[in-house]
Order: C-alpha cells, then sequence, then structure tokens
C-alpha cells in the first residue's frame, strides 16, 4: 500500500477563507475542511481594505485546528501552501514590517486611471510589454493612483509583496514573487518572464519595490519558530504552489484532452484555455483578453467576467429591504422567470462596485432601450443569462487566438453549484459542460504541493487523480432558438 501524505492548503477568496487538509495515497484525494472565515472588507472613510490581519489571525487558527486534525488520522502534515486573488497587494518598509492595511481593488481610488494610464503609454504599448487584460482594479493602477496622489507611503516602501506573497513572507519569512500571482498585477512582461520595465517606468513607480519571481512549487522554507509555537505546528514545509488561486484552480481541472476552454466560477467568471505561450497580438488586444502564468511554463489566456457577483450584490440588497432569499431560492425563482425579458453585458462598469445591483441591472436595461425586470426572479434570471452570453462571447474569441475548436467546457469552483447557470452555459455556447470539482482550487495547491515535494510526477498524474477522486456532471446543449436571438442583441450592444 502507497503512503499516506498529507498537505494544508490556505485558501483566500474574496468573501471567505477555509483552511483544508488533503490526504493523499498516490491514486486518490481526500478532503478535510478544518476551519472556515468570512473574509470581508472594512470600509472607512478614505477607502475600502481588506482585514488583512484578521486574515492573518484565521490563518494560523487554521493550522492549529489543522495539527489538531491530523494528530487523530495519524498522518503528519508534509506542506503547506497558500492562494488568494489577484491584483491586491501590500507595501513594506526597510524593515520588512507592512506599512497600511492593503486597500480592496472594488475602492473607488482606481477611477479615472485607466485615462491617465494611457497618457503616460499607450494602450497599444502597455499590451505589448504586459499581454493583460485591461482593468482598472490591476495593480498598476493602484499603485498608478498612490503616485498621482503622491502617497507618503511610496516614500516609505520598500518593498511591493501581493497577498499570498504577504502572508509567506510571515510564514516562512521568505519575502518573494510568485509568478502566478505577479502576472495578474499587469507590471509583468510574459515575454521576457521580468517585470515590464517600460511600464513600471512610465508609472513612475519605484523599481526597487519590485522583487524576483519565483516559480510556482517553490519550496520557500519552513514554518518560522515563532508560528510553529503558536499553533503546535512542527517545522512544516511552506510551498508556494499557483499562488494565484485561477492558477491552482486549472491545475486541478480534470481534461482527458488538451484543447479544452475552462471557466473558474465565483465571485469573479475567469474563462480561457491553456497555451504553451502568451497570445499578445492585436486581436488579443482587441478582445481584452489577458495571459496570465500558469505551472509548468504554461499560460493562461483568458477573461475575466463579472460573474456570480452580480446575484451575490443582488442577495445583499433583498436582504437589507428585508426579503430573505437564500441562493436556492433565488435560482428556484430565476429559474421559473420569463425567459429573455432582456439582455445585459454583465462586465459594464456599472456593475463593478457594491451597491444596489437590482437597481443597477434595472438601470441598465432601461438605457439600451429594453424590458425591465422588476421581480426578484427576473432580475436573477437576467443576470444569468447574462453571465452565459458573455461566455459565448469569449468562447468565440479565444477559439480566433488559438485556432482550435474548444470542447468540452469545464466548469470548476464553487459556482458549479448553480446548476441553472451550468445549464445557461451548455444552451448558450452549443458545447458539452462539465462542472467539477467544486474544490478546484483547493485541490490544485495541494497536487502542486505533492508535486513540489515528489509524491506525484507530474501534472498529468495529478489530473489522474482528480478524476479518480471527485465526481463530475455533465450538461448537453438544448435549444438554441432563443439563445441566438439574446446573443444577437447583446452583440449589438457590445458593438455600440
Amino acid at each position: 500500500m502507497p503512503p499516506v501524505h498529507s498537505y494544508l492548503a490556505i485558501d483566500l477568496g474574496a468573501e471567505s477563507g477555509r483552511a483544508i487538509l488533503g490526504a493523499l495515497d498516490g491514486k486518490t484525494l481526500t478532503l478535510t475542511e478544518t476551519h472556515r472565515f468570512d473574509n470581508l472588507p472594512v470600509r472607512l472613510e478614505d477607502a475600502l481594505y481588506w482585514n488583512i490581519l484578521g486574515m492573518w489571525a484565521h490563518i494560523k487558527a487554521g493550522i492549529s485546528a489543522s495539527i489538531t486534525s491530523a494528530a487523530k488520522s495519524a498522518i503528519p502534515i508534509s506542506g503547506i501552501g497558500l492562494d488568494t486573488w489577484g491584483v491586491d497587494f501590500a507595501l513594506l518598509d526597510r524593515d520588512g514590517i507592512l506599512l497600511a492595511n492593503p486597500i480592496h481593488y472594488r475602492d473607488t481610488r482606481t477611477d479615472g486611471m485607466l485615462e491617465e494610464a494611457f497618457q503616460r503609454m499607450p494602450r497599444e504599448d502597455i499590451f505589448e510589454h504586459t499581454g493583460i487584460q485591461f482593468m482598472q482594479i490591476n495593480t498598476a493602477y493602484q499603485l498608478l493612483s498612490l503616485v498621482i496622489n503622491h502617497s507618503p507611503l511610496l516614500e516609505a516602501a520598500r518593498t511591493l509583496v501581493t497577498i499570498p506573497d504577504l502572508f509567506n513572507y510571515w510564514l516562512s519569512g521568505r519575502i518573494t514573487s510568485e509568478f502566478s500571482i505577479a502576472t495578474t498585477t499587469q507590471c509583468f512582461d510574459p515575454r521576457k518572464c521580468d517585470w515590464a520595465w517600460p511600464v513600471i517606468d512610465a508609472f513612475e513607480i519605484p523599481r526597487y519595490l519590485f522583487q524576483p519571481v519565483i516559480e510556482p512549487g517553490t519550496v520557500l522554507g519552513s514554518l518560522l519558530p515563532g508560528i510553529q509555537a503558536e499553533t503546535g505546528a512542527p517545522a512544516i514545509p511552506v510551498i508556494a504552489p499557483a499562488c494565484h488561486d485561477t492558477g491552482s484552480a486549472v491545475a486541478a481541472v480534470p481534461a482527458e484532452n488538451q484543447d479544452f476552454a475552462w471557466i473558474s466560477s465565483g465571485t469573479w467568471s475567469i474563462m480561457g484555455a491553456v497555451t504553451a505561450q502568451p497570445s499578445i497580438t492585436p486581436h488579443s488586444l482587441s478582445f481584452n483578453f489577458t495571459n496570465e502564468g500558469g505551472v509548468f511554463g504554461s499560460w493562461r489566456l483568458s477573461k475575466n467576467i463579472l460573474g456570480l457577483w452580480l446575484v451575490q450584490e443582488c442577495k445583499r440588497t433583498w436582504a437589507h429591504q428585508g426579503k430573505k432569499l437564500d441562493y436556492d431560492a433565488i435560482t428556484r425563482l430565476a429559474g421559473e422567470a420569463r425567459p429573455f425579458l432582456a439582455v445585459i453585458d454583465p462586465d459594464d462598469p456599472s456593475f463593478l462596485h457594491p451597491g444596489d445591483m437590482p437597481e443597477r441591472i434595472r438601470a441598465f436595461c432601461e438605457k439600451t432601450g429594453q424590458a425591465v425586470p422588476q421581480t426578484p426572479g427576473e432580475i436573477a434570471r437576467v443576470a444569468l443569462e447574462g453571465i452565459a452570453l458573455k461566455y459565448r462571447w469569449v468562447l468565440e474569441r479565444l477559439e480566433d487566438l488559438t485556432g482550435k475548436r474548444l470542447e468540452p467546457v469545464h466548469i470548476i469552483g464553487g459556482g458549479t453549484k448553480n446548476c441553472l447557470l451550468n445549464q445557461f452555459t451548455a444552451d448558450a455556447t452549443g458545447r458539452v459542460v462539465i462542472t467539477g470539482p467544486v474544490e478546484a482550487t483547493t485541490m490544485g495547491n495541494i497536487l502542486m504541493q505533492a508535486i513540489a515535494l515528489g509524491h506525484l510526477a507530474s501534472l498529468d498524474e495529478a489530473r489522474s487523480v482528480v478524476r479518480q477522486s471527485f465526481s463530475t456532471q455533465v450538461y448537453q446543449p438544448g435549444q438554441s432558438a432563443g439563445w441566438e436571438a439574446a446573443y444577437a442583441r447583446l452583440s449589438a450592444i457590445l458593438e455600440e
């Protein structure tokens, strides 16, 4: 019988975080959640912040709970890996001390920064150097806002670390910049595999903030003695998996072929294909696609889509109005509502920030001369149909850029629980959709740790473990007539 190894994955998302133990016997992987917590921003008068110290306290609580759980199973933890969302960062002073709470990517400080950036360097040149989708939330524009506003933080700072790099530093004592998360910043050159110095210089961002980049699967060192004492953990290796959560998630796609599309579905949807080289062309620029780093030298040609954030904000707004609807109820009402009442572009800027999302969806429909949804079911259905239709728009352009038909479409992440959106995706794209695993990010994190420690030999072996360990669900495309007409409406809106 092959030895069983245990690994701790700490996965921090935009709404929640969790610690999950994975037990690997060489063929199958079993997951056990040991700690979970809400991860919500904190608003002050000046900005919208992440509660970074609260997250750190929960990370240590997760380690402690996992040590207790591992002791009960008599399987010691072989490694710890951490992943988070992209683009956000912290600044450290010359002594490596955190200067301020990191600001949330949905803060308004980046409003107008794209226009400012293009005055400093043409849009085409920025893309040529970075290959990254233009979004005002990107690290480059957050930094540009500090430059333009003469932030004293930049004068005091000596090091920039992304959110996972910060926690890895606090866990291991080693300051690094992991490849997959570095590529989300729009400060990285995918062709040179180095920082995009011309962009950094044009934005007047200090060069010394940027650290040497390490590959996914790097062992950073052992858990620091102070953390060991506080949590009861031994000197466990701290491993950088793919520290961008999407990078870890895509590593766990249970694909059996090479030419597939993937969707990481959650608060954000990210849709893409795995490529051997970045695609930095006039076409990919015109489609506003992104090239982010994957594992083992691969690239994720993809596009961010404002996914289930729309439904999450609707739910929050309705709760404030006294309508206590859970996600199952919202999905049921959407399934019962009239189809194709109106079409929205989920990536319209009006949907980016927190607020009254039902009213914003109604306003978009009115502005574009469409019927205006009124009930929660109608509003939720318009949102879900809009997401599925935008998936089709992205899929068509992915196939144009890769020159391949991409099938099936693999959906991974928490959004796989929304069966209605999964079916809408199959119907809208006309492709077979395979959903699962839900915990793809955690699994990719764990499997990259196993590869780093020599317990698995390759990514193909890791994906075989996923297929043998977790079930998937298949959605076949249905009637296309209504979807074709709706897609024509979305295309007209996007062309305006």
